[in-house]
Parts: structure tokens; C-alpha cells; sequence
């Protein structure tokens, strides 16, 4: 029996500066309560698990400076959503941003995270160990077991889930006790593994196509391109002709190596450019929005919220 809290998480969040607060019921009577203190941060972390067969996990704290958090989870299945962060995934590369809904298969890589300090991490996540998506389940539902693992990975990660989003945030603020708390809980993780399989029915299993070398080529200088033009209006038929290629297949080609469209890997570069401009410099908003590519103040605070959880005068006041 694995207790995945306790020989998973408790030395990483000790090795990083958390202490358990186990008097500390800010989330509840249920679970422990980790207090981030001295040079390292500020902020709580808290952890609630049954036996081999979940846990939920609550973060709102912040880092005073960058950190990179290394670590190797077990076999399991997850699901997270990110009211704040900044950072990125290292392996492999790709943005943490706020607001979407991610889903993680654990036990197939190590884990490397970036996560810039001074920006609130707020999140909330469950995790399924085998011990419930494939003995549990199948006790339960002999005959119509399916094994979720394929639901979880062709979920990956979205800005589209609101029944998700609304089932976490229920968790987050439930502050229940005893059997009923255990009952909650319990009811809360079916219900969410209910929502990544009833959502993988309208969709296909994804597939990680194959491109050509001259083709990947391509869209390595148009990447290039977009890297050195980003502030600037990219149409897509201007892009298209500088890789040989039409729209169409740009697209395609584009998301199979980035993982993400062609729009949002420019607001990517933006917003990655705007973080530095708010904390390094003394622009306006308005000079930063135009600095990176954006007509309007209000439009790129929009989108820097979207992507950051805070507004830019929010971020530069806490990332001064």
C-alpha cells in the first residue's frame, strides 16, 4: 500500500521550506495543513488522502524567487485547476498557465517545474491511484469497467471545463468534518473521474502524428520568425508563405510541434515578455501592451489575467 503523501510529497514540500501545521484548519478539519515560511515564501498547502486511493491537494502560496521543483510521482491519474500560477513545465517544455484545467499521468517521466517567484500558486487537484481506477473500479462496475487512463491523456490540458472547474471549486471550499467529510470527498473524486471519461466519449483517443523532417524544419524558422516578430500582426497567410506550406496544413504542423495554435504560442511569447517589462521597467500598462504587441490597455489585461490570474498592475506590485 502506497501512501502517496506521505513518501511523495512530504519530502518534497519539506525540502522546498513547508512545515506541517496539523492545528492549522484553514481548509478544514480533514487532511494536514503544510505552512510555507522563512526565506523561501509564504503560503499553505494542504493534503487530504484515503488509503492508496486518492488524495486532493490544495496550493496557495507563493515563492519569493524562481524555483525548479524536481520530483517523481507514482503511478496515478490527475486532474488540476489553475486559478494562479506562473511558471513552466521543463520536461517537457511547455507554459503553466492560469485558468485552464490539466490533466497529468503520473509515473511515466520525472517532473522538472519552473515557477517564478513572487506569483501566487492557487490550485486545486485530485489524483487517482491504480488502487482506485483499476481494482476499485473494476470491483464496483464488473461489467462496464473501462479503464480511465486514456480519458486522462486525451484530456491533457484545456481552458474549457467548466463542470470541472465548478466540482473542484466546490472542493476547495467544502469545510466539513468526519464520516460526512469522507463521504464528501469520496463522492467528489468519482464524480470527477464521471466527467474526464463522459467528456473522452466525444472525443477521439489523440495521436501523436509524425511529421516530415523538411516539413518540421519549416515550422522551426517559422517559429523563428514569429520569435524575432511577435509584437507585430502575423497573418496567417504571411506565415504560411515563409514555411511553403498552406494554411491548413501550417496549423496542423504547427500544434503537432508546439502543442498548443499558433495564436496561443504569440501570446505565450507576449505575455512571457510582458512579465519582464512590469517587473524590470517603469513603462505604463498602456507602453507595456503596446511594447508587445497590443492596441489596447484594456484588451491586453484582459488576456494578461487570463493567463497570469492577476491583472498587470496586480503583478507588478508583488513581483516589484
Amino acid at each position: 500500500m502506497t501512501d502517496v503523501i506521505e513518501e511523495v510529497y512530504a519530502p518534497i514540500l519539506t525540502q522546498n521550506g513547508f512545515v506541517p501545521r496539523p492545528e492549522n484548519k484553514r481548509f478544514g478539519a480533514m487532511g494536514l495543513c503544510w505552512e510555507l515560511i522563512g526565506d523561501h515564501g509564504a503560503g499553505y498547502y494542504w493534503t487530504y488522502g484515503q488509503r492508496d486511493l486518492f488524495d486532493i491537494k490544495i496550493h496557495d502560496f507563493y515563492f519569493n524567487q524562481d524555483m525548479i521543483i524536481e520530483f517523481r510521482l507514482p503511478a496515478c491519474l490527475s486532474i488540476t485547476y489553475y486559478e494562479s500560477v506562473s511558471g513552466e513545465e521543463l520536461t517537457p517544455r511547455r507554459p503553466l498557465s492560469a485558468g485552464c484545467t490539466k490533466a497529468f499521468v503520473g509515473g511515466e517521466a520525472p517532473c522538472r517545474v519552473l515557477i517564478h517567484g513572487g506569483i501566487p500558486v492557487r490550485c486545486i487537484g485530485i489524483e487517482i491511484m491504480p488502487a482506485y481506477y483499476e481494482d476499485y473500479l473494476r470491483r464496483q462496475y464488473p461489467g462496464e469497467y473501462v479503464n480511465p487512463l486514456a480519458a486522462f491523456q486525451t484530456l491533457d490540458q484545456t481552458e474549457h471545463f467548466p463542470e470541472m472547474v465548478r466540482l473542484l471549486e466546490q472542493v476547495k471550499n467544502y469545510r466539513g468534518s468526519g464520516i460526512a467529510a469522507k463521504l464528501f470527498y469520496e463522492g467528489k473524486v468519482a464524480e470527477a473521474v464521471s466527467l474526464v471519461v463522459e467528456r473522452h466519449k466525444g472525443h477521439l483517443p489523440s495521436t501523436k502524428l509524425q511529421l516530415a523532417d523538411r516539413d518540421r524544419k519549416q515550422i522551426e524558422t517559422v517559429t523563428a520568425y514569429i520569435n524575432d516578430h511577435y509584437p507585430c500582426e502575423l497573418p496567417l497567410e504571411q506565415l504560411s508563405k515563409i514555411a511553403c506550406m498552406g494554411t491548413t496544413k501550417l496549423k496542423t504542423s504547427f500544434r503537432i510541434v508546439h502543442d498548443c495554435t499558433i495564436t496561443e504560442y504569440i501570446q505565450q511569447r507576449r505575455m512571457s515578455r510582458a512579465q519582464y517589462l512590469l517587473s524590470g521597467t517603469d513603462l505604463t500598462i498602456g507602453q507595456v501592451a503596446q511594447t508587445v504587441g497590443y492596441k489596447s490597455a484594456s484588451r491586453f489585461a484582459e488576456l494578461f489575467k487570463k493567463s497570469m490570474g492577476l491583472r498587470p498592475g496586480e503583478y507588478r506590485k508583488i513581483s516589484g
